[in-house]
């Protein structure tokens, strides 16, 4: 399955939210998937929650781009991924997560989607 991988980055309120609903309104609904980066935020359960709280989550460190890569990947290749489902309460990851069936389009949206490298590269727009 040839697809394409479409970033949308930008601060917060910037209109990624809007871009996205516009790009995903123009396709039938299965053939568009969305991977939001908010959901690729790094588990910090480790941590006490004290600590949690003083972390920089605007910083490009503070996101798994690794797993999201990888997620990109084999969505590309027509396997399905489970997208982690984070909490923005306790700042972990849930053991819950979304199933995600690969699509001809997967946009791929947040604040430091082009700041990686490897993340960008991936991108076809």
């Amino acid at each position: 399955m040839k697809n394409t991988v479409i970033g949308i980055a930008g601060g917060t309120g910037s209109g990624k939210t809007t871009v996205v609903k516009k790009i995903v309104g123009s396709f039938p609904d299965d053939n568009v998937i969305m991977l939001p980066q908010d959901a690729y935020y790094k588990d910090q359960g480790h941590l006490p929650l004290s600590e949690r709280k003083l972390i920089n989550y605007d910083h490009p460190f503070a996101f798994d781009n690794e797993l999201l890569i990888d997620h990109i990947k084999k969505l590309s290749s027509g396997q399905a991924v489970d997208l982690p489902v984070y909490s923005y309460i306790t700042y972990t990851r849930q053991k819950d997560s979304i199933h995600i069936e690969p699509g001809e389009i997967i946009i791929v949206a947040g604040i430091r989607v082009l700041d990686d490298a490897g993340l960008s590269g991936l991108l076809d727009v």
